[in-house]
């Protein structure tokens, strides 16, 4: 049976990228040994830094003046690393979900916290407009992608002071303009590898303002100037990523990817509209393309059960909603099909009928 995988993270990746790592596994670049017991200094890796940070640049028009990073940790660690390097007085962050309020609370170790704007009262489910970013700040810090609760911005802000942004799960997705963000970053488990690696993309000049001393491994400089190669780097999941964008780059890119995500998102945000059964549980005009969450209605709330099963029968997995939305979450990354929405679109027609 043809498995539909939905989970939010780590997700599906494209098939050529598993393949690809697959091989390397066996005999990385045809020299009889594996990817996981070369050298990563040996030419052979450093190679495959060169090529995946010459892929992040193109793929997503990185401007002159910036540092493309591959570091571990998980955006998690980025959720300290940033402050560490940047916040010296006085920061700014909008609260849309669970990761922007993380970020926030490591943040407040190294300065004060403005909370520029919330969704907290309405259980994030849309994101905050018209606020202000005060301009005496030194960043401010936004969630581009919400995977529990299923918001997304759908532009680049535009502000004074630097932006930063947690671009997780939303990644390659569409054409982003860096030129406006000061520092972006994204765990892998997503759009862009497996988990074990994390994208950093830094303007140079925000760096080296804070007075504070910063560890040698939670130093952005200390990475760049070592290509990303001061410790020994995840070098699978760097490996992935490369195979990965090899693969987005193939398919025309982040605006073919674009195209693609709004397609799938539309088709199966239709059915749930459509379908007497189901709601979503998103503002409208905020909805993700990457993580569509939806509940069942009210009356027929004691169907949900049956409904993971029935589709779990399918060959869909990673349905199933967090708990602090409920209900259903299904991620549809750039890897995810048409054909795999229209599968569970086709199960959401057929449960409809039978109940």
């Amino acid at each position: 049976m043809q498995k539909h995988n939905f989970s939010a993270g780590p997700s599906i990746l494209p098939r050529e990228a598993i393949e690809a790592t697959a091989q390397a596994v066996l005999n990385f670049n045809n020299s009889g040994l594996s990817l996981m017991e070369v050298s990563h200094r040996g030419k052979d890796f450093e190679s495959v830094i060169i090529e995946a940070r010459a892929l992040v640049k193109e793929l997503l028009a990185v401007p002159d003046g910036y540092s493309v990073l591959f570091l571990g940790g998980g955006a998690s660690l980025q959720f300290c690393m940033v402050p560490f390097n940047l916040l010296e007085k006085k920061a700014a962050y909008l609260n849309t979900g669970t990761w922007a309020n993380k970020a926030m609370k490591e943040a407040k170790g190294f300065g004060e916290v403005v909370e520029v704007a919330s969704s907290k009262e309405a259980n994030y489910s849309y994101i905050p407009k018209n606020y202000t970013v005060p301009d005496d700040v030194d960043y401010f810090h936004i969630t581009t992608n919400n995977t529990i609760f299923g918001t997304e911005l759908a532009d680049d802000p535009k502000v004074k002071p630097y932006l930063v942004a947690d671009m997780s799960s939303d990644i390659f997705s569409r054409p982003v303009d860096v030129a406006r963000y000061g520092l972006i970053y994204a765990g892998a488990q997503k759009n862009l590898s497996c988990a074990g690696v994390t994208l950093v993309i830094v303007k140079d000049e925000i760096l080296g303002k804070v007075s504070r001393h910063i560890p040698s491994m939670l130093n952005y400089k200390i990475h760049i100037d070592g290509d990303s190669m001061y410790n020994t780097p995840p070098c699978l999941p760097v490996y992935t990523a490369l195979q990965t964008m090899k693969w987005l780059k193939t398919n025309g890119g982040v605006a073919s990817a674009q195209k693609r995500n709004k397609t799938k998102a539309a088709l199966l945000y239709s059915e749930i509209d459509r379908n007497k059964l189901f709601k979503g549980t998103a503002a409208i005009e905020d909805r993700s393309l990457m993580n569509v969450c939806f509940v069942m209605n009210e009356a027929y709330q004691e169907l949900e059960k049956d409904f993971l099963a029935f589709a779990q029968e399918r060959g869909m997995v990673g349905l199933k909603g967090h708990r602090s939305v409920g209900g259903f979450r299904a991620s549809i990354y750039n890897a995810m099909s048409i054909e795999s929405v229209q599968a569970l679109v086709d199960a959401m027609k057929e449960f409809e009928k039978s109940h």
